[in-house]
């Protein structure tokens, strides 16, 4: 079993979560998510000894994105998010009024690919409906869920390309599937687990 390390920081106006992820065995990071405080993000890196090799967005939304770029690593997000990274619109911070462009994304993720860093093996799962290219990424006993699914809520749909069947069948069909003792780390809030949301969260009563 890999010797794996979360850490969760709320960032961001709105209190995104961003995680740090990192192997204990080597003190590899990456980052899910660094939606702000950029300089936040560096110290808790720099304090736990941590190289941060790449980023993934588990959506183009602004307040999952916003400090992209300033780490100078490779970015991973989905393929149909491509454009979220770039387009003030799409990322709806045009709507707030900063227009928001990160650096493009440096690899297109697709439904079930595999990401290696040293010891860490994630899985891509493709989870639309709160955006279109939405993933949530599995590693060993954990997954982190985006805005897709969180503890006793779901992700928004009444957003531009907000899709709430696609939401739900993302929900029933990939991540209730998975074992109820599987933690899920969320895009904001705390976390909960796969049998716990099934249980209670009540948008499934």
């Amino acid at each position: 079993m890999p010797d794996f390390k979360i850490k969760r920081l709320e960032v961001g106006p709105i209190g995104a979560n961003c995680y740090i992820v990192s192997d204990e065995a080597t003190k590899n990071a990456f980052l899910i998510d660094p939606g702000g405080d950029p300089d936040r993000i560096k110290s808790v890196l720099k304090k736990n000894g941590l190289t941060l090799k790449f980023i993934i967005n588990t959506h183009g939304h602004g307040d999952h994105i916003l400090g992209n770029g300033y780490f100078n690593v490779p970015i991973y997000a989905h393929r149909l998010e491509k454009d979220y990274l770039t387009d003030p619109n799409k990322n709806l911070s045009g709507m707030f009024g900063f227009f928001l462009k990160t650096p493009e994304a440096t690899k297109l993720l697709e439904d079930g690919e595999k990401i290696s860093m040293d010891n860490l093996d994630l899985e891509i799962l493709h989870t639309p409906g709160h955006t279109p290219g939405g993933i949530s990424i599995k590693l060993d006993g954990v997954v982190f869920t985006g805005d897709t699914l969180f503890a006793g809520s779901v992700g928004r749909t009444d957003l531009p390309a907000g899709d709430e069947e696609a939401l739900f069948r993302s929900i029933k069909e990939k991540l209730f599937i998975l074992g109820d003792d599987v933690i899920i780390y969320p895009g904001h809030g705390h976390e909960s687990t796969i049998g716990e949301e099934k249980r209670t969260n009540p948008f499934f009563k």
